[in-house]
C-alpha cells in the first residue's frame, strides 16, 4: 500500500526542527476492524528529504529517532512542544510548594486536600482549603465546614475552574467568594528571568537594595519606595507582595525589587520562579509574560452565598 501522496497532510520539509505527531501504516499488519494496521509517531522532525521524515521520539522520554517513508504517511500535523518539567508539575503540587509564601501557616490534611489558616493575615491563599484534586475522604466537604467554623468563620476553597471540585462546592450552592477574576499561577525559568531583567532594568540608579532574611524567606526593600516578599522551597523561588509607592511607581523599582529577590533564590539554587496574578490585570500579565513567565494553571475560590441581613 502507497499511503497518502504528499501534501495531503500538513508536514513536509517546513516542520523540520517542529513538535510533530505522524501517523503512518504498517506493511503486513491488519488493523482491529480487518483493514491496514497504522501506528502513531510523536516527537521532533529532525530531516525531510529524498522520500524519508525522521523523527525523533520524545512521548516515551527514550529519544529514538524512527524513519518514515514518506508514501507511508495517511496523516500528521505540528504539535506543540512538549511541555517542560516544571510544567508537567500537577496543579496541587505547584500550590503546596508556594506554602513556603507563607511562614507559620496552619496546616492540616484531609486526604490529597489541604487546610489552610493563618491568624496573622486575612489573605485568601492562607485561608482557604486547597483542593485541586480528588480529597479522598468520604466527609471532605463536611470537614471543611467544621474547620473554618472555629477559625474564620466563613469557609474559602481554592478551585481549578470546571473540576470535579468546582462542581462539588457549587453543588451546595457556593459561588465565586469575589468579583476578582480567576487568578493565574505562572511560572518561568529562574536563568530566563534573570536575563530579562537584566535587559529591562531602568537606566537610573535604584540604590542599594535591603535585604533581610528569615530561613528561606527574604525580603527586599528600596527605602519605603519598594518591597518585596521571596521564598524557596525545592529549588523553586516564589514571589508575593510587590510594592511601589504610588509616588515611585513607572522608574522600574517593582523590577529591581524582583531582580534582587530572583537573585537571592539563584544563589540558593532555585531553577524555577513563580508568580501569582489576576487574569485581568492585563499590563501585569503582559510584564510577566516578557519576563519569560507563563500561566501553568488558573484557579478561583469560591465560598457560601453571604448570608442577608435582617
Amino acid at each position: 500500500m502507497g499511503g497518502h501522496p504528499l501534501g495531503s497532510h500538513s508536514l513536509g520539509p517546513h516542520v523540520v526542527g517542529e513538535r510533530v505527531v505522524v501517523r503512518r501504516v504498517l506493511h503486513g499488519r491488519t488493523g482491529p476492524s480487518g483493514g491496514p494496521a497504522f501506528t502513531d509517531v510523536l516527537g521532533v522532525c529532525v530531516s525531510w528529504a529524498d522520500g524519508v521524515c525522521v523523527v525523533r521520539r520524545d512521548s516515551d522520554g527514550s529519544g529514538e529517532s524512527v524513519t518514515i517513508a514518506t508514501a507511508d504517511i495517511v496523516s500528521g500535523k505540528p504539535v506543540p512542544p512538549r511541555p517542560s518539567p516544571r510544567h508537567r508539575v500537577p496543579a496541587q503540587e505547584a500550590q503546596l510548594r508556594a506554602l513556603a509564601l507563607w511562614p507559620g501557616l496552619e496546616t492540616r490534611p484531609l486526604g490529597d486536600w489541604l487546610l489552610r489558616h493563618s491568624p496573622a493575615t486575612t489573605a485568601r491563599r492562607a485561608n482557604s482549603v486547597l483542593a485541586m484534586a480528588p480529597s479522598g475522604v468520604a466527609d471532605d466537604y463536611a470537614q471543611v465546614l467544621e474547620f473554618y467554623a472555629g477559625r474564620t468563620g466563613r469557609p474559602i476553597a481554592a478551585v481549578l475552574p470546571d473540576s470535579a471540585e468546582d462542581e462539588l462546592f457549587r453543588s451546595h450552592g457556593w459561588v465565586v467568594e469575589s468579583h476578582d477574576a480567576d487568578t493565574h499561577f505562572q511560572l518561568a525559568g529562574v536563568a530566563q528571568v534573570r536575563r530579562a531583567l537584566r535587559g529591562a532594568r531602568p537606566a537610573e540608579p535604584t540604590g542599594a537594595a535591603e535585604l533581610e532574611e528569615h530561613g528561606d524567606l527574604a525580603t527586599v526593600r528600596f527605602g519605603d519606595r519598594a518591597r518585596g516578599v521571596a521564598a524557596y522551597d525545592r529549588d523553586w523561588v516564589g514571589f508575593r507582595g510587590i510594592e511601589v509607592a504610588p509616588e515611585h511607581r513607572r522608574r522600574g523599582l517593582g523590577l529591581a525589587v524582583m531582580a534582587a529577590l530572583l537573585e537571592w533564590g539563584a544563589e540558593r539554587g532555585a531553577t524555577t520562579a513563580y508568580l501569582q496574578v489576576l487574569g485581568d490585570n492585563e499590563p501585569a500579565v503582559a510584564l510577566y509574560e516578557r519576563l519569560g513567565f507563563t500561566t501553568h494553571h488558573a484557579y478561583r475560590y469560591l465560598a457560601p452565598p453571604p448570608v442577608a441581613g435582617p
